[in-house]
């Protein structure tokens, strides 16, 4: 009987089972041929076909990862197209509302009128162009009269006076606009300067 000192057969005949490769589909048949003994050769043989099918499977993963990043990048495209589509199908819908009023402005100065029936109607056509930005969503900012705010107000010009309260907004030079409580525009305004009120 043989003294193992607690060791297996395998690591006293100096092989590493743990670590070893595993044979090929076709070694193992000629191995079982032999009498279950392999020869250096066969373990060369069954490591070249382990290398081959793990670049063939390395070769496929990155074929499938280029495949993905150009159909990513296909859609990225396609996105941004219908992106910049859609903004200008917005912007004719927004031409469309304007071209009436453009047409009466049209009609206004081909038409032979006294002053009075001109301001009239150019009066009328103010009014349907701030019927158009209302539904657009377009909304004037309130200037005159008003405490001065410098997140929709733009101070051109500062007064001091003493008939109007502190920061108050005298006159309106520029309207301002909103659109959808976003500022488009602020309003240029002349403010009152009084430290008596």
């Amino acid at each position: 009987m043989v003294k193992s000192n607690g060791k297996r057969e395998t690591e006293i005949s100096g092989f590493d089972v743990e670590h070893e490769l595993p044979a090929g589909d076709g070694d193992q048949n000629s191995s079982e041929a032999s009498g279950g003994e392999s020869t250096p050769g066969d373990d060369l043989a069954a490591a070249a076909t382990q290398l081959q099918k793990l670049k063939a499977e390395r070769d496929t993963l990155l074929d499938r990862l280029a495949r993905a990043q150009a159909e990513f990048e296909n859609a990225r495209r396609r996105a941004s197209k219908e992106q910049q589509d859609f903004r200008d199908f917005a912007s004719v819908e927004t031409i469309k509302s304007l071209l009436p009023v453009i047409d009466s402005f049209e009609r206004a100065l081909q038409a032979k009128s006294d002053m009075g029936e001109f301001r009239t109607g150019v009066e009328l056509i103010y009014k349907q162009l701030q019927d158009v930005l209302a539904k657009l969503g377009v909304q004037p900012i309130a200037a005159k009269g008003q405490q001065f705010d410098p997140h929709v107000h733009e101070a051109i010009e500062m007064v001091d006076t003493p008939d109007a309260a502190d920061h108050e907004v005298l006159e309106e030079w520029q309207r301002g606009y909103k659109f959808k409580d976003r500022l488009v525009r602020p309003a240029m305004v002349k403010v009152a300067r009084n430290p008596g009120k």
